[in-house]
């Protein structure tokens, strides 16, 4: 398993100390408020080296005080531990790896492969487009580093050609062959991105409708990929980003491209979503979470961590039971439970419960 241990310093309200993970399955059992979704953002702090909840990283220090750390202890396929720490003060955040400092944090990505399922994914069905977007380049960015360095690429051409569109407009000057300049880098890189998407939802596809099948009994869902360039030839989307150089220059922004990409929820190729009920919503967020860590699994062979965070707790009894069936093979799973729920259900002899009470945790 890959978590041994995990310790923690001025990380929102937890104990100054350091919590056994041993476990297959580690459960997360206390009253709101208590510290568990804490712990599970702490854990995928030091995975990735960012939090799933907040930007702004002084919102995690505890009060009182102008710093914290995560330090991970787990075990990369030997019998060596490892260790990911992560430090933040003044302003700057260090992150190590076996004491050895790490510049870009996308060299954790394939280092312990964390899988979250959470309350907001539910934004995944009913939120903004971007937020499916995130969806779909997290999940290319968990195996394919080159996919995440051409998104980086992309980004940065885009907010090139945005500022000459907005300086054009301000200074009143003709920035036309520096923008049409921009297009060329702009398609190259955006067009990796239009086949990369493509044929991951494609995939994801032979995954999710089955499972939302056998959890639901509703068929022929399927997720539907709407690229904002209609073609994948790079000659023809460079002549359409030229006839729409005067709608940009109006909205001072380039309004076409992926960063533009929608993605859909349908139904016997009909929108699904407007006419779903709230838990049909929540299952195609929560299934697309098993659909990810499923198509993880199967293209590198490798088992996620599961984070999983209060997920069960809207769900009925049949539906959690179909849906823990379903989950592919993992290296370990950490739940969080209120002490009302019926975890005891779910424990195997691998199974860890910690109790969570204002911060502190007891077995």
């Amino acid at each position: 398993m890959p978590f041994l241990s995990l310790s923690v310093v001025n990380f929102r309200n937890l104990d100054f100390d350091t919590i056994n993970l041993l476990g297959k399955e580690v459960y997360f059992v206390g009253e709101n408020g208590q510290g568990k979704s804490n712990i599970l953002e702490a854990i995928y702090m030091s995975s990735y080296a960012s939090s799933f909840r907040t930007r702004n990283e002084n919102e995690i220090i505890k009060e009182g005080f102008d710093s914290y750390s995560v330090k991970g202890f787990f075990k990369e396929n030997s019998e060596k531990t490892d260790i990911i720490k992560v430090t933040y003060s003044d302003s700057k955040k260090t992150i190590e790896k076996n004491n050895k400092k790490i510049k870009d944090r996308k060299e954790l990505l394939n280092t312990i492969p964390c899988v979250l399922f959470c309350h907001d994914d539910l934004d995944f069905a009913v939120g903004e487009p971007e937020r499916r977007r995130f969806f779909i380049d997290q999940s290319l960015s968990m195996y394919d580093e080159k996919y995440l360095d051409t998104l980086r690429r992309y980004r940065h051409i885009l907010k090139c050609r945005n500022s000459l569109l907005k300086e054009q407009n301000l200074k009143k000057e003709n920035n036309r062959e520096m923008i049409e300049l921009y297009n060329q880098s702009l398609i190259a890189e955006g067009l990796t991105i239009q086949k990369k998407r493509r044929f991951a939802i494609s995939q994801f596809n032979r995954i999710f409708g089955q499972i939302y099948y056998e959890v639901t009994g509703i068929d022929n869902v399927s997720i539907f990929y709407d690229p904002s360039w209609k073609s994948n030839e790079e000659s023809e989307i460079s002549e359409f980003m030229i006839q729409k150089y005067e709608t940009d220059r109006v909205m001072n922004t380039t309004v076409y491209g992926p960063h533009r990409d929608r993605i859909k929820f349908v139904r016997n190729k009909q929108p699904f979503i407007p006419t779903a009920s709230t838990g049909q919503r929540r299952l195609s967020a929560l299934i697309l979470r098993v659909a990810q860590a499923s198509y993880y699994t199967e293209i590198t062979e490798k088992k996620p961590v599961l984070l999983m965070d209060d997920v069960f707790l809207e769900l009925d009894p049949d539906k959690r039971e179909k849906i823990i069936s379903l989950l592919p093979e993992y290296d370990q799973m950490f739940c969080t439970f209120l002490p009302g729920e019926p975890y005891e259900r779910y424990m195997r002899n691998t199974t860890k419960v910690l109790k969570i009470d204002k911060g502190k945790w007891y077995e």
